[in-house]
């Protein structure tokens, strides 16, 4: 029963003319990224208020020590792992248009994508808020906290904090996948981050097919998903994409 589920989910992406990879924490947690939420959840151990643009922009001194605990020291050793890279080839193989990822760590890119939606930004870039120029966070600028930029501006991480919007352009291409993708492939999102969930939600309405990788059930599975491939997602990934190798041989 499991074989003919990666062989139904392979047949199905092999068919798509336009296929969506929709990423969540989940995909990570095997690069040593925890997620955000749930018993082992990084809010159970940080106070989630650090990333409260009010407090940022109040106490940056304060804000920036935790940021940089949990972003840079904490996370900055982490690297993409199997599913991301599958994520990639299949991009190079032209099997995936794009991915829209709820995740801030990059390593979608260092995985081997080249066209990701981030919804929530990326822990990567950091942003001068009175010029807008981009930096990387390398030790360096990150040696005296907070970091300014030479114009003088504060710099904030560019991903989003609590009390602001998703990026337009991010929010549109999602918006363009859930109308035009014939299949959607979710790995690792629990569908309860709000706006984020309903992408998938929205891509089922239009018709496409939702493939769900997850290591349990999720708010997707009884209401949207169409396959569910139950595991890790590098376990997952791997067996899927051999699978998917061997139809096109076939």
């Amino acid at each position: 029963m499991t074989t003919d589920l990666y062989t139904k989910a392979a047949n199905a992406i092999l068919n798509s003319k336009y296929t969506t990879g929709f990423t969540g924490a989940g995909i990570s947690v095997e690069s040593g990224i925890p997620p955000f939420r749930g018993k082992d959840g990084l809010w159970n151990k940080y106070d989630p208020s650090v990333l409260d643009l009010d407090r940022f922009y109040a106490n940056p001194e304060a804000a920036w020590k935790l940021i940089k605990d949990i972003f840079y020291d904490f996370f900055g050793a982490a690297k993409p792992n199997d599913a991301h890279k599958v994520l990639g080839n299949l991009e190079k193989e032209g099997l995936l248009k794009e991915v829209i990822t709820q995740n801030i760590d990059n390593l979608h890119q260092e995985g081997g994508s080249t066209v990701v939606h981030e919804f929530h930004g990326n822990s990567q870039r950091l942003v001068c808020t009175k010029c807008a120029k981009s930096y990387k966070p390398d030790s360096e600028l990150l040696e005296t906290l907070p970091p300014y930029c030479e114009c003088g501006g504060l710099l904030k991480p560019d991903f989003i904090f609590f009390g602001e919007m998703i990026p337009q352009d991010a929010l549109q291409a999602a918006y363009h996948a859930a109308e035009n993708a014939e299949v959607f492939i979710v790995i690792g999102s629990t569908g309860e981050v709000y706006p984020a969930s309903q992408i998938p939600v929205l891509a089922k309405e239009n018709g496409a097919t939702i493939i769900e990788i997850n290591t349990g059930e999720s708010l997707f599975t009884s209401s949207i998903t169409d396959i569910l491939l139950k595991g890790k997602a590098t376990e997952v990934m791997d067996k899927l994409y051999s699978v998917i190798q061997q139809q096109k041989q076939n």
